[in-house]
């Protein structure tokens, strides 16, 4: 952990199963996972689609109920009843992918802004605690910290008169409007065109230093991980295979699943190509060993042979990666564990 910092929301030994139908085993969407978000970071939850990255996050959102593990928000266990949920989800709260599904289209920028204020009693709480305030004052606020100024002038439009950027920012608006400590953005800026993606970075690079703001990203992207993030974990089929401050993983990385997802990142020009073989396992029927292995480079081309390795590789079961600040990655590869 960064000195000055907690560790605000936390996953210790996190299992979620989906049940199989039609006598199909169990399907495992996270299996086993310990994560940390520290105060005032922006960590970035990376890796291809279907390796439990979204599934990770509503875990972390209450929004999906763990069948192992827990779920803790600044050393407290989360509870799963409805006014405990409540709480919790004013200090956390959730930037979806799509603006356009995100708003009700018949709702205002100022009703869906002025939503959660009303879900959570935001301005009751607020005038018991002696702050005398009103709702139009806190949706104003939230409208000019995500970046739409005048406020005023945006209240009485629809979400089909706003541009995709503007849209985002009223989600985030929403979001900001409870006053949350953590926000949860999923693939923030993939829908979004590229001229307008870079603006969207920069209001969560802006939010985290002058709120103090923790965001999880959850993208498939490790070139937005590299303009935005602290840290970076990897996952995949349902683990973090590897986790360090994005200067490590990025300069250095220790997975051989991590390089791959460099290796096509076209600000990095280091690492040569690798085409990954096959596709992502079945999560109802794990592989072996390392979960990687049907697919890893280094057992296909022998380098895990000459390492000594192999048999590791492909029947040993690699321990889950516990939470700390130190660079890490699940692999069996000398000196990587």
């Amino acid at each position: 952990m960064t000195p000055g910092t907690r560790d605000l929301l936390s996953a210790r030994q996190l299992h979620v199963t989906f049940p199989g139908r039609g006598g199909r085993p169990d399907a495992k969407g996270v299996d086993g996972v310990d994560l940390d978000v520290e105060s005032g970071e922006i960590l970035a939850l990376v890796g291809e689609s279907g390796c439990g990255k979204t599934t990770l996050a509503r875990s972390l959102l209450g929004l999906e109920k763990p069948s192992g593990g827990e779920v803790s928000y600044d050393g407290s266990s989360l509870a799963y009843d409805t006014r405990s949920l409540r709480s919790y989800r004013r200090r956390v709260q959730l930037v979806m992918q799509d603006p356009s599904g995100a708003l009700n289209p018949r709702h205002s920028v100022y009703e869906s802004v002025a939503e959660g204020l009303r879900i959570h009693r935001v301005v009751d709480a607020k005038r018991t605690a002696g702050e005398q305030v009103t709702e139009t004052e806190l949706v104003s606020r939230a409208l000019s910290q995500a970046g739409l100024r005048p406020p005023e002038r945006f209240f009485l439009n629809y979400p089909h008169e706003l541009s995709g950027g503007q849209r985002q920012r009223v989600v985030i608006a929403g979001a900001l409007a409870v006053e949350p400590e953590v926000i949860v953005a999923d693939e923030p800026v993939s829908s979004l065109d590229a001229s307008i993606r870079g603006e969207i970075l920069a209001l969560l690079l802006k939010l985290r230093d002058e709120l103090g703001l923790s965001v999880l990203v959850v993208t498939h992207d490790l070139g937005l991980a590299w303009n935005i993030a602290d840290r970076i974990a990897v996952m995949y089929l349902g683990r973090i295979v590897e986790v360090g401050t994005t200067e490590e993983v990025l300069s250095s990385p220790r997975h051989p699943y991590t390089r791959a997802l460099l290796s096509v990142v076209p600000e990095i020009d280091q690492i040569e190509p690798i085409v990954l073989h096959g596709e992502t396992p079945d999560p109802t029927r794990m592989p072996s060993g390392c979960r990687f292995h049907p697919r890893c480079p280094a057992l296909l081309d022998g380098t895990a042979a000459e390492a000594g390795i192999e048999a590791d590789c492909t029947s040993r079961q690699l321990p889950v990666l516990t939470a700390g600040g130190d660079h890490r990655a699940a692999c069996w590869l000398p000196g990587r564990l």
